[in-house]
């Protein structure tokens, strides 16, 4: 069924627990993670630091646990070309401290889209489109400026002032949610529009793709 943005909730993950070290990865349709002692519970939001670059700064719902290991939903790393067998390794952080983000509009979504590079070998008169990756994807937003001091406003602050690696949670009504490793920026020079409240501007800048979950 289609929907409109209204009642989606975005919020801010202010911290990350500390590395927990990572021994490799399956290749699985799901991948299991294996780390002596993680600590994480079904349902924790983790952010995985991987030699594996196309799973390297992605972000994951914990799917299932043991003592020593745990499940990454959605993260499919069965493809062995892209992911070599007994490699995987690095570090998974657990996200944080969320932070709802109240008083927001106009949300806006740039990036994503596909890059190409177009190649004329000398014998063809046609070019060809060789794909090559995607732009990167940044979130703006408005807030309202009189959000000053609370909760919200003062992670945005932080966030953008100490550049610090985050996740950005976004959940509709139904409760499908996306998440997006992002760092903030946030200006809080005040936008002063005629017939319109005062807002100041925020910006998430992707480091990576999203994870998006049904509900």
């Amino acid at each position: 069924m289609a929907r409109t943005p209204t009642g989606t909730i975005n919020s801010v993950a202010t911290a990350l627990a500390a590395a927990k070290t990572i021994s490799g990865i399956s290749n699985a349709a799901e991948a299991v993670v294996s780390s002596v002692a993680h600590g994480f519970s079904v349902g924790d939001i983790v952010l995985i630091y991987s030699n594996w670059g196309r799973l390297n700064f992605r972000a994951f719902r914990v799917k299932s646990v043991l003592a020593d290991s745990f499940v990454l939903e959605g993260a499919n790393t069965s493809n062995t070309e892209l992911y070599s067998p007994g490699a995987g390794f690095g570090t998974a952080r657990k996200a944080g401290g969320w932070v709802d983000l109240d008083r927001t509009m106009n949300h806006s979504t740039s990036g994503g889209d596909a890059k190409t590079v177009n190649v004329k070998f000398i014998e063809s008169e046609t070019e060809l489109a060789l794909n090559d990756g995607f732009t990167a994807v940044q979130r703006t937003f408005d807030m309202d400026a009189d959000m000053i001091g609370t909760p919200a406003y003062n992670a945005l602050k932080t966030l953008s002032e100490t550049g610090a690696d985050t996740v950005i949670k976004r959940r509709t009504k139904a409760n499908a949610i996306s998440l997006l490793p992002a760092t903030v920026s946030f200006n809080e020079e005040e936008n002063l529009t005629e017939g319109q409240i005062v807002t100041v501007k925020g910006t998430f800048n992707a480091q990576n793709i999203s994870t998006r979950y049904a509900a």
